[in-house]
């Protein structure tokens, strides 16, 4: 809004558009104290009658600035009026602005104030600008507004505050709730989040891979010579010409290979006895009626897959099954586990970049691991490392770190025996003697890609050095963050003098694809359906930061009836989140002009979105609530009466129980991928309102939960999780905005 106030036509002048006053004002500064709240008082009854006790506040839009808008009556159109700042939590006086009082006469603003002047204590002057506006608005719109102010101002469940779209008369306000409590900061509605999540404060992606199989109950590493480690080493001792470790001189501790991994809630046990089951991983749970094919039953037996081959399948459905049996049935043994191996200078974001894809693959179904190097180095040789560690020149140093990169490879090796599927080996590995050795440690044993990842951005280098300063162990007993500095960057120089781009084998190269506008993306000897969707992935990943809001539909009638899927409209409860929803939207994305809300094609989550005005809304199918087949519409104690065996075989394995003629969660994932991708892709805040299913499935890719979580995490409805998305990794915040 401008300063002043817009121009009347000749028809408004001549009284013969009926308009009425429609004043708009702010008061922005930002430097104020959040204990004073700006305030407006003057010559009419609407804002107070000059009486201090019964000035309208204006409410706070921004962490900056209030706004307060209001009508005048047709017979007081000359406004005489101050501003005053109210202390929130004390009794003490009103600070009344400096100057004389502003006066608003027939729609136009006389002078030009532009600046509110309050003396302090101390005679600290406290300056706010000012932005006055005054419009005529006709009585039709008047009304309108009027009845979307009467449906919203309705007390809140959770803190007893009302939620205020127009600002109303005090009067009301009076009635209603205490002045102060129109402010609604969205803090007040902030609620804690689960205590499972890993995400809801910043943590060192490093410190979230892989544990060394080789440490001691004492965490340290220990000696000792097994068939497993010398099965695990490469077979060629002269593998790094700087020697690396041979198996005799360090133990790896190997779990019972007759155990199967279950990080991500692969197999039960059913699934581990039953090799049919092992093999069709898209065949849901549910339907026990409807007989097994016996050419399927023919198939499974005739590929006589062993129990690793087995293990090594994803917990998937749709694609990702098919293209992993195609894998096991025509790839080469070692193409049945992949290596994803990074290559790149320090501050080039492989980290970050090693535990988005590893969430994304595990989210996908595939067993996969995140083994850091740097983590394997700092349990062995301490955090208090300085920069000549890592020069080339320093055969101590360089027999150190080839030989834990040797021994996090090895550890990633023996996993992927044991049925793994995915390990991403993050380390600069930034010569090609370090390359040579992993290639030569994995012949036979799994397929390797190298992702190099390259950054010539000075800008974001530097961002990403005070980060690791901020965040890695490394630098986390250190008291001068400038010497901090000083030292990386030698580290980094050291690694710059024996730097060797990748020209072997396989690999992927991102080249300053970190900021997300524009930058190259190079592949060599990729093919594979899991490299292609790898390769997909990184293409429409970034590191801009944006915030992700994730929310049920308001409570909808079949919710009340506690009856599932349907298509139902929302109870009146739903329609005041409807409401609030906006309202929150309104304030928590009012400078994201680009932010879009999307929603799925059932009406009950178009309704919740349809108060959101001001940002695009898109209709998406695969964002539709699991379809529950010929169970839609019942509730869960029809099925319990009426089908038993379906719902006790739901009641064992929700994951991946499928409804008969419906889906399982695992179908929900794979429809959710190109919904994942373009969340991924977009560099705009979104809002997401859809389904409990839907959500948990969501809501599992950014919180990197297991599969087998999935259809067990919290949803309620009436709140938002608001997952932000940035170099930091992924924070999460929630809203409750009624009960």
């Amino acid at each position: 809004m401008g300063s002043g106030a817009s121009k009347n036509t000749e028809e408004e002048d001549d009284g013969g558009g009926g308009g009425q006053l429609y004043v708009s004002l702010k008061m922005e500064n930002s430097k104020a104290q959040g204990e004073l709240t700006p305030h407006i008082y003057g010559s009419v009854p609407i804002i107070g009658s000059w009486d201090p006790s019964k000035a309208l506040p204006l409410q706070r839009e921004s962490a900056s600035t209030s706004e307060l808008s209001f009508v005048v009556p047709p017979d007081h159109e000359t406004l005489d009026f101050k501003f005053l700042l109210k202390p929130k939590y004390t009794n003490t006086p009103c600070i009344v602005e400096e100057g004389e009082s502003r006066l608003l006469a027939g729609g136009s603003l006389q002078g030009d104030a532009r600046v509110a002047l309050f003396k302090l204590e101390g005679d600290v002057i406290l300056e706010f600008r000012v932005f006055i506006n005054a419009d005529r608005v006709s009585p039709f719109d008047l009304a309108s507004s009027w009845r979307a102010y009467r449906e919203n101002f309705q007390p809140s469940t959770v803190r007893g505050i009302p939620d205020v779209s127009i600002n109303p008369d005090s009067t009301a306000l009076e009635v209603l709730c205490p002045s102060e409590s129109l402010e609604l900061d969205l803090e007040h509605y902030e609620v804690p989040a689960p205590a499972p999540s890993a995400h809801s404060s910043l943590v060192y992606a490093a410190d979230n891979a892989e544990n060394p199989r080789s440490l001691s109950a004492s965490g340290s590493f220990v000696n000792d010579s097994t068939p497993k480690a010398a099965s695990n080493s490469p077979k060629d001792s002269s593998v790094s010409a700087y020697g690396s470790p041979s198996a005799k001189e360090m133990k790896v501790i190997v779990p019972d290979s007759s155990a199967n991994y279950s990080a991500s809630g692969l197999l039960s046990p059913s699934q581990q006895k039953d090799g049919q089951r092992g093999l069709f991983v898209d065949r849901g749970v549910g339907s026990p009626r409807l007989a097994k094919s016996v050419s399927a039953s023919s198939f499974s037996v005739d590929l006589k897959l062993d129990a690793r081959t087995k293990n090594s399948m994803p917990a998937a459905a749709g694609a990702v099954a098919a293209a992993a049996v195609a894998d096991q049935m025509l790839g080469p043994k070692e193409d049945r586990h992949l290596a994803i191996v990074l290559v790149g200078l320090p501050a080039r974001g492989k980290t970050f970049t090693a535990a988005k894809l590893t969430r994304y693959l595990r989210w996908l179904g595939h067993d996969t691991k995140h083994f850091n190097v740097g983590k394997y180095r700092r349990l062995k040789h301490g955090v208090n490392v300085a920069a000549d560690f890592f020069r080339a020149d320093n055969p101590e140093g360089v027999e150190a770190r080839t030989e834990v990169a040797a021994l996090a490879m090895e550890d990633m090796i023996g996993w992927m025996e044991d049925g793994g599927q995915v390990g991403v080996f993050d380390a600069t590995n930034s010569t090609r003697v370090r390359r040579n050795m992993l290639m030569k440690m994995a012949e036979g044993k799994c397929k390797i890609i190298f992702l190099e990842t390259l950054c010539n951005d000075e800008r974001i280098i530097e961002r990403n050095i005070r980060l690791k300063i901020q965040q890695s162990p490394d630098y986390a007993e250190g008291t001068d963050f400038e010497a901090g500095v000083r030292d990386f960057r030698d580290r980094l120089a050291n690694y710059e003098r024996v730097y060797e781009p990748v020209e072997e084998g396989s690999y992927i190269k991102m080249i300053d694809m970190v900021s997300g506008n524009g930058g190259q993306i190079q592949v060599n000897n990729i093919s594979g359906y899991l490299p292609g969707r790898i390769v997909f992935f990184l293409v429409n990943t970034h590191l801009t930061p944006r915030p992700i809001l994730l929310t049920r539909h308001g409570e909808s009638m079949d919710n009340v009836r506690g009856r599932t899927g349907g298509d139902s409209a929302l109870s009146e409860s739903g329609k005041l989140y409807a409401k609030k929803l906006a309202n929150f939207v309104e304030k928590r994305l009012k400078n994201e002009k680009a932010a879009s809300i999307w929603t799925s094609t059932l009406q009950r989550t178009i309704l919740t979105a349809g108060s959101i005005v001001g940002f695009p809304k898109v209709q998406w199918r695969a964002l539709d609530e699991i379809n529950s087949g010929v169970c839609d519409g019942m509730t869960y104690e029809e099925i319990k009466k009426n089908m038993p065996e379906e719902y006790e075989s739901r009641r064992k394995d929700k994951l991946r129980y499928r409804y008969p003629r419906g889906e399982s969660y695992l179908d929900v994932i794979q429809r959710l991928e190109p919904v994942i991708i373009e969340l991924e892709r977009q560099r705009a805040p979104v809002v997401v309102i859809a389904h409990q299913a839907v959500l948990r499935a969501l809501y599992a890719y950014f919180a990197d939960r297991p599969l087998k979580e999935i259809p067990q995490i919290e949803m309620p409805l009436h709140t938002i999780i608001e997952i932000q998305m940035g170099v930091s990794g992924v924070q999460e915040k929630r809203y409750k905005l009624m009960d």
